[in-house]
């Protein structure tokens, strides 16, 4: 092994105290890990070929944002989005947490990278982990084999992430430490330190870490982005196929728009991505890899109506967390059947009692899955160069303001309204329910540096690629409501039907009517056919109302003015113009 290799494993051992290194790169040790997981109860077999449930500690369900560290050397390069220590003083708070933390436990070395080896923009890294869950877990998720060990090891250069559950000293099915979780991120030493928890999003770190907050740190200087983004590639009837990029916030629809299974006749939709998009900018275009092997999706809400193609690719060879287990030893959650069977038993193992209030599967219950799986898969999810982009959408859940569908008339205007993006707070959210939180590109949680810095190097790309070649940019909302509180258009299956407008619409085939906002389509224009839509509703679903839009720009001007003075004068010009064509009442 690279003398690196070998310094990072020896330091983290002598630190850590494990009794043992376990070296991971290939998955000829899937059935070691998951037969030891069995054995301590961490994982229930289910009768579905290949597949296991965990239940975590019930207070460690999620990512916990407001323990996770941007530790990069000058405060002022983290910006107000993300939480700041100074490296020296976070370094001395991890040693302590790591001072023996695997004591009496084995440590799993694995070597991973994300994205294609051949791939410009792939990252490769170690992680070392006293969690056997969370290495099954980066045997689905990242790319884990020969080819990626030896690449580390001629070449020495990683991201070097170390991880515990606990330094507790007891051996629970779920060890964690919730009081003391930390998940620190070095952007400028490329180095990840995640202490107390075992969920996926704090602790499989070439996931959001690396993925995310890492890549869009290291990207900055460079013609790349990384971006919470789903990839999917789009063919008309005609053979005509547009690669589609969307960031939405969390539960805004991002997975099922992901695998959407479009009920128009010649259409079709393939996956490349669900969750996260590396992109690199070249003269000819932007370009799209998925850096992931595998998606660790909510599992609560999915269905065989929602989304199909999701229910196909977790039959087998899938770890559910948190789900309901049913009598029959298969897996449940809400709203995968309109009610729940009989005899389940909840997330937290005791029997289900069907209460108001209470939940058989966790809220963020989740499944990990090999991408593979997916029926629709693109061939390009295997092209290293990416998948060209032709159209980025950005979609929030909003019951009023935002039109169902809205085109940007620039660039610039997309990356305003990028910056713009917004959502209502749900139940499964923290917070008052139906509150607007502003959630810049999806990338609140996830960008590893200043926003205003953020926005600036969206505009800058611009200059990367030559005119023709630029995406173009549309807002979505699935989530209009009428008077009643009910939802006017059906979303799902349906949503369909705005893809298709927006290709014909960049093939020039679809005529638009022009508001100060920007462009919407023309009623008649737009595939309402087979949809039980009043006039009224159809009417609503495309109306830019000019006082809802002055109070939303004025409170966007506002909430981006806490980025100055980094933030680009050019957004606050282009929402001032915005301001000054308001039509008059």
């Amino acid at each position: 092994m690279h003398p690196k290799v070998k310094e990072f494993i020896k330091n983290s051992l002598d630190l850590c105290k494990a009794k043992k290194a376990i070296i991971i790169k290939n998955d000829s040790i899937k059935q070691e890990l998951i037969d030891s997981l069995v054995k301590q109860k961490t994982l229930i077999p289910l009768k579905r070929e290949g597949s296991y449930l965990a239940r975590t500690d019930p207070k460690d369900t999620a990512r916990v944002e407001e323990k996770t560290f941007i530790c990069c050397k000058r405060p002022q390069d983290g910006g107000p989005t993300n939480h700041y220590e100074p490296p020296a003083k976070m370094r001395k708070k991890l040693e302590k947490l790591f001072d023996g933390a695997m004591e009496n436990k084995p440590m799993y070395v694995v070597f991973f990278a994300m994205g294609s080896l051949d791939s410009p923009l792939c990252r490769i890294g170690i992680e070392i982990t006293d969690s056997a869950y969370v290495a099954l877990n980066l045997l689905i998720m990242t790319r884990v084999d020969d080819q990626v060990f030896n690449k580390i090891n001629e070449s020495g250069e990683f991201i070097a992430c170390l991880h515990s559950t606990s330094a507790l000293g007891k051996t629970p099915a779920w060890p964690c430490d919730p009081e003391n979780t930390v998940i620190a991120h070095f952007p400028e030493t490329k180095e990840i330190y995640s202490y107390g928890s075992g969920y996926g999003g704090n602790a499989l770190l070439g996931k959001k870490s690396i993925g995310l907050r890492l890549c869009s740190a290291l990207d900055k200087k460079q013609k790349y982005l990384a971006e919470h983004m789903l990839i999917i590639k789009v063919t008309s009837p005609e053979g005509l196929s547009k690669g589609l990029m969307a960031a939405f916030p969390s539960s805004c629809g991002k997975t099922n728009l992901a695998m959407i299974q479009s009920k128009l006749p010649g259409w079709k939709v393939e996956l490349v991505g669900d969750d996260i998009a590396w992109i690199e900018v070249r003269p000819d275009g932007f370009y799209a890899i998925n850096p992931e092997m595998g998606l660790f999706g909510i599992a609560s809400g999915t269905s065989d109506e929602t989304n199909p193609l999701a229910m196909e690719a977790i039959k087998k060879n899938t770890i559910f967390t948190n789900c309901a287990l049913t009598k029959d030893n298969d897996v449940w959650w809400e709203k995968m059947t309109p009610t729940p069977p009989e005899g389940l038993i909840d997330w937290k193992g005791e029997p289900y009692s069907n209460k108001k209030g209470e939940f058989a599967a966790h809220p963020n219950s989740r499944f990990t899955v090999s991408i593979t799986q997916c029926p629709n898969l693109a061939k390009e999810f295997h092209d290293p160069k990416g998948l060209k982009i032709d159209i980025i959408l950005f979609g929030g859940r909003r019951k009023d303001t935002i039109p169902l569908l809205l085109e940007m008339s620039s660039y610039q205007m997309g990356v305003l309204f990028g910056s713009m993006l917004s959502s209502e707070t749900t139940s499964a959210a923290k917070g008052e329910v139906g509150k607007i939180r502003h959630d810049p590109f999806a990338m609140l949680p996830f960008c590893g540096y200043h926003m205003g810095d953020y926005f600036n190097h969206w505009l800058e790309l611009k200059k990367a690629s030559t005119r023709a070649n630029l995406p173009h940019f549309y807002l979505v909302n699935w989530f209009l409501k009428d008077e009643d509180d009910k939802f006017i258009w059906p979303g799902y299956q349906e949503n369909m039907r705005v893809i298709e407008w927006i290709f014909r619409r960049v093939e020039h085939h679809r005529k638009v009517e022009h508001h100060f906002l920007g462009n919407v389509p023309l009623i008649e224009e737009f595939n309402f056919d087979g949809l039980k839509i009043s006039e009224e509703d159809k009417t609503k679903l495309f109306l830019v109302d000019p006082k809802l839009w002055k109070k939303e720009l004025l409170a966007q001007k506002k909430y981006l003015q806490q980025f100055e003075p980094k933030l680009p004068e050019m957004l606050i010009i282009l929402i001032d113009k915005l301001l000054e064509m308001i039509p008059n009442d």
